[in-house]
This record gives structure tokens, C-alpha cells and sequence, in this order.
């Protein structure tokens, strides 16, 4: 079961929550996947994606990329959910840590995936803490980055749709790291 360890909330009422929890266990609008540029959901996030929620997603992502090529960083891709329960998937390319730019990059796909989900109409949305685990982004940059890029949407996209966003952490460790720079970024 999801937990909500802490939330925000924005002056136009939006809401972040940090979440202790299974992603794919979400019932919110859509989920961020954090996806390579091909879509090849093979492990992380991606595979536990894939696996809970069925073959179709990884189809729906191939035709996707033989559509319109590899996914950037700002222009993240979506596909339908298969059995997962929320309506859509929105797969965001997070930086590979030491390929350079990695700041601007990630802060690119944070946003991209808000954008996205804004100009589909959405309502809620659960992101995961993208590049932090087999892509090797130090999670307190990470974190930081995070909760900047959020802020920062929010308050420049006050008539949003999208009004909760859950940052849904399963792993311990990166949710200890991402719960300090919550406090952290909530004194500042």
C-alpha cells in the first residue's frame, strides 16, 4: 500500500505528495515511466512497468517510436496504461549521469512530463525520482532538481489542470534522500 509521507501545497491549490510506494500501484490519471530514448522497457521502472501492466505497453512504445523516432528529453512520449490503473503513461527520457548536461536534462524531462500531462488534460499524476537508479544521478542533485522543476511549473501554470502530483519512491534509500531535501526545500 502507497503512503503519502508529506504534501504541498502550491497558492493556486495545486499539491505535491511525496510517496512511499509502488508506482505501478497508483490510481491517478497517468504515471511517468522513466524510459530510455527507444522505449525498450527492459528493467527499473520501466520493466516493473511492462510487467505489471502488460506486452501492449512495450507494443504501443515501439509503434510510438517507429512513428516519430527517438524520445527527448523535453518531448516525452505517451502510450495507454494496458492493465495498469490509471489511462496513460507518459515516458519520460531521464540523462545517463556523466553524459553531460545532466542538470538541464533532467529539469527537461520533469517538466516535459507536466507539460504533457497538462495539455492532456490530466488531472493527477505520479512520477517516479527519473535517472536516479541504474542511470546513477546523485539522488540529493536529484531531489533538489526535483522539487525546483515542480515549484517552478506550478507556479507559472497556476490554471492547471494537472492539480496532484505524487513523486512515488519504492526504494528506501532514495526516499530517505528525497524526504531530507523535501524538509530541506519546505524551510527554504
Amino acid at each position: 500500500m502507497n503512503t503519502i509521507l508529506y504534501t504541498h501545497f502550491f497558492p493556486s491549490g495545486q499539491r505535491l505528495e511525496l510517496v512511499s510506494g509502488d508506482l505501478t500501484l497508483e490510481t491517478v490519471d497517468a504515471v511517468v515511466n522513466a524510459a530510455n530514448s527507444y522505449l525498450r522497457h527492459g528493467g527499473g521502472v520501466a520493466g516493473a512497468i511492462v510487467q505489471r501492466g502488460g506486452p501492449e505497453i512495450q507494443a504501443e512504445s515501439d509503434l510510438w517510436v517507429k512513428r516519430n523516432g527517438p524520445v527527448t528529453y523535453s518531448l516525452p512520449a505517451y502510450t495507454g496504461a494496458g492493465r495498469l490503473p490509471c489511462k496513460f503513461i507518459i515516458h519520460a527520457v531521464g540523462p545517463i549521469w556523466g553524459e553531460g548536461d545532466e542538470d538541464e536534462k533532467l529539469a527537461q524531462a520533469i517538466s516535459g512530463s507536466l507539460q504533457l500531462a497538462d495539455q492532456l488534460g490530466l488531472v493527477s499524476l505520479a512520477i517516479p525520482p527519473i535517472s536516479t537508479g541504474i542511470f546513477g544521478f546523485p539522488k540529493e542533485r536529484a531531489a533538489q532538481i526535483f522539487y525546483a522543476t515542480i515549484a517552478a511549473f506550478f507556479t507559472t501554470h497556476p490554471s492547471s489542470n494537472l492539480k496532484q502530483l505524487r513523486l512515488t519512491i519504492i526504494d528506501a534509500e532514495t526516499l530517505a534522500v528525497f524526504s531530507q531535501s523535501y524538509q530541506q526545500w519546505v524551510d527554504h
